[in-house]
């Protein structure tokens, strides 16, 4: 009896001392991109809250996998964070087979930190004006139109593809090498849809030279003032890239609470929501249940996509 009762006190103690010196947050993409600018917004505040600095490290390399596994073998002690997003929580693990870890078993959830929606793109020379004119345009010529993608098995695919299940369409599929590439063929007329991020897409739609017709948020964002959700016609449709925050399996639940704590209060901050929302990411702080419900959500709606559509990375 005595050794629980110094276990739990150990515990507490651990508890209330936690963080006693840096934290590691892991980026499994490159530095420069979406994902590396988020953490560097978030770490500064994330440290003031915790007391101690958080280290961005980047560690890119098999599309997120290589900087996830790294943390899922780490201790589960508080010192060594991973910053995840859909593709190496919810859409890899349904694509690959062989990943080295386990996407559910190996980690434990902290708390999901943002959601970025995209923007559903059109050239200025479609007659579709509307979503729902686009989805009619395409059911009276099924295969005649087509979409542009940044390549087999991304988001940007998966995208399109929840759209035309939905919708009951026959649209092709275009990959591209990166969406930018798929932009002169968009604008020419070659591409007759592109699901695109709102930082990469709404200048394009500013400038005149493409159309917006909605976002693939589950409500309006005000990150694209006036246009409507994708729901309002496709009711449930729903596509976002989502950032959140894990450590490894076994971190105890006192840790994950001081940690999405700090997590939220320092997304509450105006300068890092604003500096998120440059970035076309909607500043999200949830709880570990929540984001939990949430993983799993998402991860049965993009299996259901890869298996029906027979979606692969080849």
């Amino acid at each position: 009896m005595m050794g629980l009762v110094g276990g739990a006190s150990t515990a507490v103690a651990q508890s209330t001392t936690y963080p006693t010196k840096p934290i590691r947050l892991v980026v499994p993409f490159p530095a420069g991109g979406a994902t590396d600018i988020f953490a560097r917004t978030l770490s500064q505040k994330l440290g003031e809250k915790l007391g101690t600095s958080v280290v961005v490290e980047n560690k890119p390399g098999a599309g997120g996998t290589l900087g996830s596994d790294i943390v899922a073998k780490s201790a589960p002690d508080g010192y060594t964070l991973l910053l995840a997003t859909s593709s190496t929580h919810s859409i890899g693990p349904n694509l690959n087979p062989k990943m080295p870890y386990d996407a559910v078993r190996d980690f434990t959830p902290i708390g999901q930190v943002g959601n970025a929606p995209s923007i559903m793109l059109v050239p200025n020379s479609s007659p579709a004006k509307t979503i729902q004119e686009w989805i009619e345009l395409a059911k009276k010529n099924p295969g005649r139109l087509n979409y542009a993608s940044s390549g087999n098995g991304t988001i940007v695919q998966l995208t399109a593809e929840l759209f035309k299940s939905q919708a009951g369409l026959f649209v092709v599929h275009i990959p591209y090498k990166g969406t930018a590439l798929a932009m002169p063929d968009l604008i020419s007329g070659k591409v007759d849809v592109l699901f695109d991020s709102l930082p990469t897409g709404l200048p394009h739609v500013k400038d005149g030279r493409l159309r917006a017709l909605g976002v693939t948020s589950a409500q309006r964002t005000n990150m694209a003032p006036g246009l409507p959700a994708i729901s309002e016609v496709l009711p449930g449709y729903e596509s976002t890239t989502w950032f959140g925050l894990f450590g490894p399996q076994g971190m105890r639940p006192d840790l994950v609470s001081r940690v999405n704590t700090a997590a939220i209060q320092a997304l509450s901050d105006s300068e890092v929501k604003d500096k998120l929302q440059r970035l076309g990411i909607e500043a999200i702080g949830t709880s570990p249940a929540q984001f939990t419900t949430m993983l799993a959500a998402e991860s049965a709606k993009w299996k259901k996509i890869i298996t029906e559509r027979k979606i692969t990375l080849d």
